[in-house]
């Protein structure tokens, strides 16, 4: 799709996410930036009055703890990060409702852990409770859950966490607010050559090269994780926008059609809600390798994962869990449901469909895992 046309995609938006960083809702001293914070509500309480719907994922609550608690720098064990979010989410959420009420607009805190995303059933019900927010006119405020967070099931940074939320609620449009103006050839703060990227179509690894590196002092991302939340978005067939929240009236601008930022252009199919919860959602309980022909009629043709393509199975699974499809080359290729739990599947690794029922006794499915479980990696 030309870009054209994607200029006149941000005036039509409807269903809007909006991030906004720890960086551009806190000072040096980790204690809330009420100023800007100001800014921000008023920009999104002016955009829900014009009928518009908002998710507004905010970061801030560990920064606002740690301001709170005297911290100096970023708390490093679970622990701290946890008592200052607890200390800060309260701190945050009130300062919130207290400025959206003032425009005459209800919000809702909606905290969110990994697992949360990662169980199918949680996940419908986390889309069916925003989606019912959304519809009171409801302005939901979406943090991840620090408080009781531990490392193995953190999103590990609101980038990420907005990027699917978007995809939960079928967000037309992502913004990540920032306080840079976009993504830049170079890190602008150490090459004064860097010119900044108006629009990327495509995220080559030259770029992800340029977006290593760490965050701010009170932030826990920086242009890495938002370029993971660009591929994410991009894959789901919703664009996003980088821009700087510092800017007047930023996100009012961007969707007049003015791209203040860098604007990622998305692939034009969205992927259906269940395989985005497949792709980027799910826990991957075990991996599938399989044949040549398998992969190609996976990649090429859409095709369902039958036995026969199967040459090895890794993990221990049931049916229902998500595991990752392997090419012959080792790479990941997709990720689906599986119908046969992993000792099944090795049972009638390499045998035609017909031969299901003689191998196990019963035959539940033709398909190891049918093509619409089955989400291909982009």
């Amino acid at each position: 799709m030309a870009v054209q046309s994607y200029v006149k995609r941000l005036q039509q938006t409807n269903r809007l996410v909006v991030k906004v960083g720890t960086s551009s809702l806190t000072h040096s001293t980790g204690k809330l930036n009420l100023f800007q914070l100001e800014k921000i509500v008023r920009q999104v309480a002016d955009i829900a009055n014009q009928g518009k719907e908002i998710v507004l994922v905010t970061s801030g609550a560990v920064g606002a703890g740690m301001g709170k608690l005297g911290f100096r720098e970023k708390p490093r064990t679970i622990p701290d990060k946890q008592a200052a979010a607890a200390v800060g989410q309260g701190i945050l959420l009130h300062m919130y409702e207290k400025l959206f009420a003032e425009y005459g607009h209800t919000v809702a805190q909606v905290l969110l852990t990994r697992e949360d995303l990662a169980d199918r059933k949680r996940y419908l019900n986390a889309r069916n409770a925003l989606a019912t927010l959304l519809h009171y006119r409801v302005i939901p405020i979406v943090n991840e859950n620090d408080t009781i967070a531990v490392e193995e099931i953190r999103l590990g940074d609101n980038d990420t966490l907005a990027a699917l939320v978007a995809g939960l609620v079928d967000a037309d449009l992502l913004m990540l607010l920032t306080d840079t103006d976009g993504f830049y050839t170079a890190d602008p703060q150490k090459d004064p050559d860097a010119k900044l990227l108006t629009i990327i179509e495509d995220i080559s690894a030259d770029l992800e090269k340029v977006a290593e590196g760490a965050g701010s002092t009170f932030g826990t991302g920086g242009m890495e994780t938002k370029l993971h939340a660009a591929k994410i978005s991009m894959n789901f067939g919703i664009p996003m926008i980088i821009a700087n929240g510092f800017k007047e009236g930023v996100i009012w601008r961007n969707l007049q059609g003015e791209i203040t930022g860098t604007l990622f252009i998305p692939r034009e199919t969205k992927l259906h809600s269940k395989k985005r919860w497949i792709a980027y959602g799910s826990d991957i309980q075990g991996a599938i390798h399989v044949d040549a022909g398998a992969a190609h009629a996976i990649l090429e043709a859409g095709k369902s994962l039958l036995p026969i393509g199967v040459v090895r199975v890794e993990g221990n699974f049931e049916p229902g869990n998500v595991v990752s499809v392997i090419s012959p080359e080792g790479v990941e290729i997709a990720r689906g449901i599986v119908n046969y739990s992993s000792q099944d599947i090795d049972k009638i690794k390499g045998r035609r469909t017909s031969e299901i029922a003689e191998v196990l006794g019963h035959k539940d499915y033709d398909e190891v895992i049918h093509r619409n479980n089955l989400t291909v990696k982009i």
